[in-house]
């Protein structure tokens, strides 16, 4: 299928991880890309991988100017814009809100936050040229509630659930929809990149990740980790015209870990409640 045939989009974030993945099935449904990140081996590499239809450019999205010249390539190379994923990010500081410092909020919510408004802001005009266009906001989990991530991250995303939500009222008279994904647990490397951070070595980063996602598996309803193409198929929804009656919102693609409570989906645990009632009745009627 070609669901994206002659669109022009932008992906931040796009030489690894879920930014890969999303490159990777936009190409398969006809678009033409700009890969933006820091990581240029990397997105050379892919540059070449796709020969005319993936342009990479060095894009740190916390530098006004990189976002603004990134928006710009797509009209450069290819003629237009019409679609931006605003995915670029990492976990953020780690601090707890008793030992966070300034220098470490600003930087998080210069990251995650204010390069989503100004990826959105560079990219309009482009967009308007065109007669309307989509933006996905990648947001987590982690603005839904408290304990999927640090204090910083979490606000961060919040802000970009909400800001999606405000940028769709101004932007719909202009045929510009934007929404945002809030991914679960997914398998990329924003894990390990913070235990190396850390000090971790890759042995050990490796041997924790993987940790964390068997257990993480069982901590929700769909019993397996989220891959970077769950992601991917959602922002292809986003991005084609098969959603084009839906702006200002945002999905969980989290395997269900936002649901409930673990006895609100597992047998197991709901038998055990149940067993726990039954015996303090017992008891009680003794």
């Amino acid at each position: 299928m070609e669901r994206l045939k002659d669109k022009v989009a932008v992906v931040t974030g796009a030489a690894s991880g879920i930014g890969l993945g999303t490159v990777e099935l936009f190409v398969a449904e006809g678009a033409k890309v700009i890969a933006a990140d820091v990581q240029d081996d990397k997105g050379v590499a892919l540059e070449r991988r796709f020969n005319g239809q993936v342009k990479y450019v060095h894009c740190d999205v916390t530098r006004e100017e990189d976002i603004a010249a990134t928006m710009a390539a797509a009209k450069a190379h290819f003629g237009a814009l019409d679609i931006l994923f605003n995915n670029a990010g990492a976990g953020g500081a780690p601090n707890t809100i008793e030992d966070m410092t300034g220098e470490a909020w600003d930087r998080t919510m210069g990251l995650l936050l204010r390069s989503v408004a100004l990826g959105m802001r560079y990219a309009i005009p482009f967009m308007k040229e065109r007669g309307g266009g989509s933006i996905i906001n990648t947001a987590s989990v982690a603005a839904l509630q408290a304990g999927m991530g640090p204090i910083a991250y979490s606000t961060a995303k919040a802000g970009v659930v909400h800001l999606t939500t405000v940028a769709a009222a101004q932007l719909g008279r202009a045929k510009i929809r934007v929404n945002a994904i809030c991914p679960g647990f997914i398998r990329t490397d924003i894990f390990g990149a913070g235990m190396r951070a850390a000090g971790m070595n890759d042995e050990m980063v490796k041997m924790v990740t993987k940790g964390m996602f068997d257990a993480q598996s069982d901590a929700q309803p769909i019993p397996k980790a989220g891959l970077p193409e769950d992601i991917a198929n959602m922002c292809l929804f986003f991005a084609s015209d098969e959603s084009r009656f839906v702006t200002g919102t945002h999905i969980q693609v989290d395997g269900g870990i936002t649901v409930g409570p673990r006895h609100s989906w597992d047998p197991e645990e709901q038998q055990r409640r149940m067993a726990m009632r039954a015996q303090a009745m017992q008891q009680a009627a003794s």
